[in-house]
């Protein structure tokens, strides 16, 4: 059974970083594709960034604008999400989500699409705020 386990987030001030992990267990972290999203307060969820199981392929969503680099360390199967600069605005509940590979599709705004994952992870709260 696939599984996900998200942890890292907490309370930062405005400016500060914290990095998000994602543990995965019951599949081969090569053959899936992970992606991070969040959701804030009356708002829809979003896609954050995607990396892909294979290949290094990554697409970030626009307002991440650099500052949240995803990385991956396939030896324990956890994905990394380092996000820097935070603002205000990325408060929201963070969800850790895994599909299995199609090929060139997390380099794309696919990779991004919340209907793309089947198996999601409990979520860690990320509170931005001074």
């Amino acid at each position: 059974q696939l599984q996900l386990v998200e942890s890292g987030g907490g309370l930062v001030q405005p400016g500060g970083s914290l990095r998000l992990s994602c543990a995965g267990s019951g599949f081969t972290v090569g053959y899936y594709d992970r992606g991070w999203f969040r959701q804030a307060p009356g708002k829809e969820r979003e896609g954050v960034p995607c990396i892909s199981g294979g290949a290094s392929g990554t697409k970030y969503a626009d307002f991440v604008k650099g500052r949240f680099p995803i990385s991956r360390d396939n030896a324990k199967n956890t994905v990394y999400l380092q996000m820097n600069s935070l603002n205000p605005e990325d408060t929201a509940v963070y969800y850790c989500a895994t599909q299995r590979t199609i090929q060139g599709v997390c380099a794309t705004v696919r990779g991004l699409a919340v209907g793309r994952y089947s198996t999601w992870g409990q979520g860690t709260q990320v509170t931005v705020s001074s």
